[in-house]
C-alpha cells in the first residue's frame, strides 16, 4: 500500500520504519523537505492512507499544508494528542472534556476518513506491542466503519491482537483516550518506563 506519514518525529519515524519493513510504499511529509521527507502534500498526495503523527498543536496546520485535495476520500489514522507545554511539563490538554483533537480534524477535514488509535502508547510499542509482556489493549475511534476496520487490520500486521483491540465507538470516543494522556505521564513517572500499557479486565 502508498502510505503517507506526516511528522519525522519520534512517532513518526517509528511508524514509517515499522510500515516500510511491512513492504508499504512510504513517503515521509514534514514541514522543511530534506533527504528522508517530501513536503507534507507530496506525501499526502502519495499515500492511499495518511498516518498524521506530528506535533498536536500543529496538526490542524500541517493538514492545511497537506491540502484538502490530496487528503480527500482517504482514510487519516490520527496518532496525535493536543499536548500543551506552554505552561512547562508535565503539560496540560490544549483540548479536552467536550471536544478532542481527532474531532476537530474531522471537522476540518468532513471529506476525510479519520481514525483515533495508537496515541494511547509510546512509540517503541506502537510498533511493537510484544515489548509488553501480556494482553494489553488498543483503542480505535472514528465514524466510518469500514476505515476502522482497514486501520484494524494494520495494527494487526504491526502485532496487535486483534481481539484486545477496542473500538470505542464514533469519533467523539477519541475524547478519552487522548484524555488518558495525564495519567500516561504519571504511570511512565511511577514505572520509571516507558513500554507498558493497560488491559481492560472484564468482569
Amino acid at each position: 500500500m502508498r502510505i503517507g506519514v506526516l511528522g519525522t518525529g519520534t512517532v513518526g519515524r517509528a511508524l514509517a520504519g515499522k510500515l516500510r519493513e511491512l513492504g508499504h510504499d512510504v513517503v515521509v511529509g514534514s514541514r522543511v523537505a530534506g533527504d528522508d521527507a517530501q513536503p507534507f502534500a507530496d506525501a499526502a498526495a502519495h499515500g492511499e492512507l495518511i498516518v498524521n503523527a506530528t506535533n498536536g498543536a500543529y496538526a490542524l496546520d500541517t493538514l492545511a499544508q497537506a491540502g484538502a485535495e490530496n487528503l480527500r476520500g482517504k482514510i487519516l489514522v490520527d496518532v496525535t494528542n493536543p499536548l500543551d507545554f506552554s505552561r512547562g511539563r508535565p503539560p496540560t490538554l490544549s483540548v479536552c472534556n467536550d471536544d478532542s483533537l481527532a474531532e476537530q480534524i474531522q471537522r476540518a477535514n468532513p471529506e476525510v476518513r479519520v481514525v483515533k488509535t495508537l496515541n494511547t502508547v509510546n512509540a517503541n510499542v506502537m510498533v511493537e506491542p510484544s515489548l509488553v509482556p501480556g494482553e494489553h489493549n488498543l483503542f480505535v475511534s472514528g465514524d466510518d466503519a469500514d476505515a476502522k476496520a482497514e486501520v484494524v487490520d494494520l495494527l494487526e500486521s504491526f502485532g496487535w491482537q486483534r481481539d484486545l483491540i477496542l473500538d470505542l465507538g464514533d469519533i467523539t470516543t477519541a475524547r478519552g483516550p487522548e484524555m488518558y494522556l495525564p495519567l500516561w505521564l504519571r504511570l511512565f513517572g511511577a514505572v520509571a518506563a516507558p513500554n507498558f500499557n493497560i488491559h481492560v479486565v472484564r468482569g
